[in-house]
């Protein structure tokens, strides 16, 4: 059932489930296609999140009311059928990936945690592809759903204050790739050497909501040969 709530006077969310599910990301994406093309002039920004679409609009352009009406209007001609033949699956990524404990520093945290060997817990990471759900917190930073439950464990209680540029992370359910480096607590159980954001390029990141991601498992020779390092400063 979809919900529209106000934010501000120029802000409003969509509300379309409770909890994270990757079948109800191609309906945002389709309600986002659809406000962008029908409300373009009037729209400020529209932002996807695993569960929800967050609108920022122009107040004398168009009324919270007008908008909320012409969402519920949409949502009422979204059944099933409808939604699996316009519904478009994004691009597949694949992203290769160092597991070890060099690069990182949580993997036998979560292997301990889930008791499981490294190994397993590699292979039950890298066997699945993942949806983009969300791309914030920082430029380039997507949010992936979902992790198996075998693996699928809660942030550091304290974050660490800097976080190297490819690290593979755990949040609960979900996982990503840190584009640069920054604070961040999610359990580290790997990295990515493959550049991920770009001021300079075009795209300036590869992901957009609904992409699909899958990870390929690859050996410290492989990972230096594509510009990796160990990062000597974890603590």
């Amino acid at each position: 059932m979809i919900r529209v709530e106000p934010v501000s006077e120029t802000c409003m969310i969509v509300y379309l489930g409770e909890q994270i599910d990757t079948s109800l990301t191609p309906q945002i994406n389709l309600l986002a296609r659809y406000l962008k093309q029908g409300f373009a002039e009037s729209l400020i920004e529209v932002i996807p999140s695993y569960t929800s679409l967050f609108i920022q609009y122009h107040p004398r352009l168009i009324t919270y009311q007008v908008l909320s009406d012409a969402i519920m209007q949409f949502a009422s001609m979204l059944d099933s059928k409808k939604r699996k033949r316009r519904t478009r699956e994004g691009k597949l990524i694949t992203l290769p990936v160092y597991y070890d404990p060099d690069v990182g520093p949580d993997l036998l945290h979560v292997a301990r945690e889930h008791n499981l060997e490294i190994e397993q817990v590699i292979a039950c990471h890298a066997q699945k592809t993942y949806t983009v759900c969300a791309v914030g917190f920082a430029p380039g930073f997507a949010f992936l759903a979902s992790v198996e439950p075998e693996i699928a464990t809660p942030r550091h209680a304290e974050p660490r204050m800097k976080i190297p540029a490819g690290s593979v992370g755990i949040a609960n359910e979900q996982t990503a790739v840190y584009p640069a480096e920054s604070p961040g607590g999610w359990q580290i159980i790997g990295n990515c050497p493959t550049p991920l954001f770009s001021p300079e390029s075009k795209p300036m990141s590869p992901f957009n909501v609904g992409d699909r991601v899958k990870f390929e498992a690859i050996c410290r020779r492989e990972f230096e040969d594509l510009g990796g390092s160990v990062w000597p400063h974890w603590k």
